[in-house]
């Protein structure tokens, strides 16, 4: 990667985390807790991608299939070797992380992989939460 690749051609700086995240965003409909429980009931494969750690000190989603961050987009790529028997790029996928950040670039990197359903929680976890 060279120094270029780092800018926006529009901009005098290189893309920040909340650049990064504003475009991610932009490409995904996001879910609030309640639309999410509503797909979930419905179908959707809902996904904690959250460490152990953290799903140990702050609960566990009941329901959700766990599968860690650093893993995700081979699990759920249909053309991939170590991809889950359910992927599928129709599959509606609801990420989910502790606040809904991660989840947003997440969802946004299933949606380039083809997975046009991916979608995040508004709030995360934490949000999901307190519906409960």
């Amino acid at each position: 990667m060279t120094v270029t690749d780092l800018f926006d051609a529009t901009r005098t700086r290189p893309r920040t985390i909340d650049d990064v995240l504003q475009s991610a965003r932009s490409r995904i409909p996001r879910l609030t807790p309640a639309e999410a429980d509503a797909a979930w009931r419905a179908g959707a494969v809902v996904v904690d991608i959250r460490p152990a750690a953290q799903r140990k000190s702050e609960g566990a989603l009941p329901n959700a299939l766990v599968i860690e961050r650093n893993v995700l987009e081979w699990r759920f790529d249909p053309a991939n070797d170590a991809r889950l028997a359910i992927a599928d790029y129709d599959l509606q996928v609801i990420v989910v992380c502790q606040e809904g950040y991660t989840s947003s670039l997440a969802a946004a990197s299933l949606q380039d992989l083809g997975i046009h359903r991916a979608t995040d929680i508004i709030g995360g976890y934490a949000a999901w939460r307190r519906l409960m």
